[in-house]
């Protein structure tokens, strides 16, 4: 698997991710309960921060490379902040969600700005 394609593998996987978390998050608020920690939240984060890191480093390379109008370096390092960020908070019910749901959207707008680049080369 050529790098691009392992971009656009990692790009889809986040997005479905972030998805996850949405509904997470949504549920947690809901009900009240925060998830177990240990058994869920830290797993859940670590794997997270595993492809979001690749993702990162292969996304920054690809712009370096194909230079997309919509899309820049600091594009790709704020994005994967706020992934980092949600990825834990989702499971909190006490998360502010304005803050959540910004850093949501914000998060899935890259991505998906980053998925559509990648169709078009």
């Amino acid at each position: 698997m050529n790098e691009s394609q392992q971009l656009k593998k990692l790009t889809s996987q986040l997005i479905k991710a972030s998805e996850y978390l949405l509904e997470t998050f949504q549920r947690v608020k809901e009900t009240g309960n925060e998830e177990d920690f240990y058994t869920i939240v830290r797993p859940f984060a670590n794997e997270m921060k595993e492809m979001n890191d690749s993702w990162n480093v292969l996304a920054k390379e690809w712009i370096k490379k194909n230079q997309p109008d919509y899309l820049n370096a600091r594009q790709i390092d704020s994005a994967s902040d706020h992934i980092e960020i949600i990825s834990i908070q989702a499971f909190f019910p006490q998360t502010s969600k304005k803050r959540f749901l910004d850093s949501y959207k914000s998060v899935l707008f890259i991505l998906q700005t980053m998925q559509k680049e990648l169709t078009i080369e």
